[in-house]
């Protein structure tokens, strides 16, 4: 079996994805834009060759590795990164070498915020008011329908960046005077927590894992206010959130693939509110979480799904796995030796931050765990008290 993996050194905790490829005799084909020399050995080890381009936003180069590839090894059986900066070229790719999974023809129901909207709506999952708009004249449009303050956002996007709540008139000038040049969708302002649905499907697309996460605070406070980072896994996953996060799966049917749902829960009345569908694994360290909260390995089971379409593990989320992170910018009470000491018995893995992902995860990071969500919440508040 011939699989390609593109970036496979990012995120650096991606790695042991080719690990778990290359132990079940797979072919492990990596393309990359950094030297091979600079990867980490475990990685090397498991990558049978290594293709490095100039630029992996040049499709042509990208297209060039994966024609040596095929003319070297074979028909190609997969491609993937994992990683929705690269979904795109992913699906080009696929589309291009006949290979199975996202194509060209699917990818705009799962880039396009917009595109997501209709799906949910045909789904019967809730979503906030909105809609694309070109011009400040459509805004005020649809302002007037649903009031301020509300939310706007690249209909293509990653994360919370350029994402914007307004609240007047006068920041909505601002922003359409300053607004990158993409295609933006306004949306009402919902006063919600965010949790997400997450797991992995087999090749049919039937879940063979789920879990579910709560979220302190949304990426966009968190990315704008340079707020606190943390969030931390459910051990049950509740009813409605799964009735919402299912009625999702059926509907957008990824297949071998993770998957990571996002949802309001309103505070006004409690309802479940579609944010957002991320057809790829949780980012930051969540998949990590993912292994301690159900002391399994989930590099290996999705390994097992694209090799065997089996996934073989028992899981009954045995924990809270809570990744808790801090700012360079923040005069914290505690120091990292003392949150050691208090808390070690609690913390399975602390890491600096790539600079990357830290304006939304913060520069320092932990995880912890504990069966009592008391516990995560004193840890955090711990972790995160000020001096």
């Amino acid at each position: 079996m011939n699989i390609i993996f593109l970036s496979p050194h990012f995120p650096p905790n991606f790695y042991r994805f080719c690990v778990r490829l290359r132990e079940l005799g797979v072919n492990v084909l990596g393309i990359a834009d950094e030297h091979f020399d600079r990867l980490r050995p475990e990685l090397r080890e498991a990558l049978n060759e290594y293709y490095r381009v100039e630029s992996m936003e040049d499709y042509d180069q990208l297209l060039r590795a994966c024609g040596y590839f095929t003319h070297r090894y074979g028909k190609i059986d997969r491609i993937d990164s994992l990683n929705e900066h690269w979904l795109q070229l992913e699906a080009q790719l696929r589309t291009d070498f006949n290979i199975p999974g996202i194509n060209e023809a699917d990818i705009e129901q799962i880039k396009r915020k917009s595109r997501m909207k209709q799906t949910y709506r045909n789904a019967g999952v809730p979503v906030a008011r909105g809609d694309l708009i070109a011009t400040i004249e459509d805004a005020r449009r649809l302002i007037d329908e649903i009031g301020y303050p509300v939310v706007v956002k690249p209909d293509i996007g990653v994360g919370a960046a350029h994402t914007y709540r307004i609240n007047s008139d006068e920041e909505l000038v601002t922003f359409f005077a300053e607004k990158p040049p993409v295609e933006y969708i306004l949306e009402e302002f919902i006063d919600g927590d965010i949790c997400s649905f997450d797991g992995l499907t087999d090749s049919d697309g039937n879940p063979v894992f789920i879990t579910a996460h709560q979220y302190g605070d949304g990426i966009m406070e968190t990315v704008n206010e340079d707020r606190h980072v943390f969030y931390y896994s459910m051990r049950e996953v509740p009813g409605d959130l799964m009735e919402m996060g299912l009625r999702t799966l059926r509907a957008f049917n990824p297949r071998s693939r993770f998957f990571h749902f996002e949802f309001f829960r309103s505070r006004q009345n409690g309802q479940i509110i579609a944010l957002e569908v991320n057809m790829r694994p949780p980012g930051g360290l969540t998949v990590d979480m993912f292994n301690y909260a159900n002391d399994f390995d989930i590099y290996e089971q999705w390994a097992q799904i694209l090799v065997h379409n089996r996934f073989t593990a028992t899981y009954e989320r045995k924990y809270h796995c809570a990744y808790v992170g801090r700012k360079s910018s923040k005069p914290y009470a505690h120091s990292h030796e003392a949150i050691l000491d208090h808390l070690g018995y609690m913390i399975v893995h602390h890491e600096p931050i790539n600079s990357i992902f830290s304006p939304a995860l913060g520069d320092f990071g932990y995880l912890i765990r504990a069966t009592d969500i008391h516990r995560i919440h004193e840890a955090v508040a711990y972790i995160h008290e000020l001096s």
